[in-house]
């Protein structure tokens, strides 16, 4: 027990049909969420912040708990996909951070709501507040029924953004391995683009000519897989498999010329890293982005054009206020990601902040956290939120 805060723990259960069942176990037809109140101990307040994570496992981040010393509720809620995003439709997490905003609403009383888009989880609630002020989803990508208009999602009142990337489909893009040229058989790769490869004639610092040739090619790999997955969902439905699902491995998904070469998208981080650790090991290992999929799954949240859950396209269809914070050693998401972002709201709406030197999750930057959580802070008592 913090001498800051009480932490307890909320089960958000709801009532949802499906002609077939995408995480493991539980009745068919009912969705139970895990979410963590953080309540401080000067008491709940009248603003509540959520934060969700497309799949997840942040309750314990160092942002989600220092706001809540700072004085200020806090909910970290699950998705219903937790640790395990092969299947993950990013419609149905969007309806999962719709249930637990009502929960916050309607059960808990909070008066105000203020979306808390941690990496991931940035784009997540720009496409939740898009489709609450503006709804218009009422299938997936892949086609399948699934009406979030009639959902009637409840509208946040603001909206932080913190070390926010712009969207899992352009960001896995972005980290896609180019050089792959047989998708059966990653072996077989465009020497010119393998950029780990000791032997590659292409070497930091890169040219503005090869940089746009590497990033050309990571969109047409991403479109190439795009079109089988949605050939062969076409075939399954000629056959009568309307339901039919079909898992698979996409391999080498994090090589980026940022991680290589410094003066791509600069900012204070360390060369030769990724947020994983070494992106030439993590390239093909198992907890990098897409690494195994199903077709409705990569639709929704994978590919370059089909996923709803663009954060600039989102951001641009939503008028609550919205802070955007940048972290200068993030190697994740690198200033370009933030600059995006903050340019997609209408003028005025948005305040944008970097905080000096921090990396991505503030691992021992005490004051570097305190830096961050001041500016939140500050903003939320500016809007009346806090």
């Amino acid at each position: 027990m913090s001498k800051y805060y009480d932490r307890t723990p909320h089960l958000i259960a709801f009532s949802e049909q499906s002609s077939f069942k995408d995480t493991y176990a539980g009745p068919m037809d009912l969705v139970t969420l895990e979410a963590h109140l953080l309540t401080p101990k000067s008491g709940p307040g009248k603003t509540v912040v959520v934060f969700m994570h497309p799949v997840g496992g942040g309750a314990y981040l160092p942002m989600v708990s220092a706001l809540a010393r700072a004085g200020l509720s806090v909910i970290y809620c699950n998705s219903r996909y937790r640790g395990a995003d092969s299947a993950l439709l990013m419609e149905k997490v969007v309806a999962d951070l719709g249930a637990c905003v009502r929960y916050a609403r309607e059960k808990l009383g909070y008066e105000k709501v203020v979306l808390g888009g941690w990496s991931g989880g940035g784009s997540l609630s720009l496409m939740y507040q898009a489709e609450a002020e503006d709804p218009q989803i009422t299938e997936t990508p892949a086609g399948d029924p699934y009406d979030l208009v009639a959902q009637q999602l409840i509208p946040a009142d603001g909206i932080m953004l913190l070390a926010a990337h712009v969207s899992r489909a352009i960001t896995m893009t972005e980290w896609l391995d180019p050089s792959v040229k047989d998708e059966n058989n990653p072996e077989i790769r465009d020497l010119e683009l393998d950029i780990y490869h000791p032997d590659c004639p292409n070497q930091p610092p890169y040219s503005d000519a090869f940089v746009a040739r590497f990033r050309q090619a990571q969109i047409d790999r991403n479109r190439r897989i795009t079109d089988w997955v949605k050939s062969k969902l076409a075939d399954f439905r000629s056959q009568g498999l309307h339901s039919e699902e079909f898992g698979f491995v996409v391999h080498r998904t994090m090589c980026d010329v940022r991680w290589l070469d410094a003066t791509q998208d600069p900012n204070d981080r360390q060369p030769g890293t990724c947020y994983l650790g070494d992106p030439r090991t993590v390239n093909n290992g198992p907890v990098a982005l897409a690494r195994f999929n199903t077709l409705r799954g990569w639709l929704s949240q994978w590919s370059y054009d089909d996923s709803r859950a663009n954060g600039p396209a989102c951001a641009k269809r939503i008028r609550i206020p919205a802070l955007v914070i940048g972290n200068s050693a993030d190697n994740a998401c690198t200033p370009s990601h933030t600059q995006r972002l903050y340019e997609c709201f209408a003028e005025g709406q948005a305040e944008r902040y970097e905080v000096e030197g921090a990396n991505h999750y503030y691992f021992g930057q005490q004051d570097k956290m305190d830096e961050a959580v001041e500016v939140c802070m500050n903003w939320l008592k500016k809007h009346n939120l806090a």
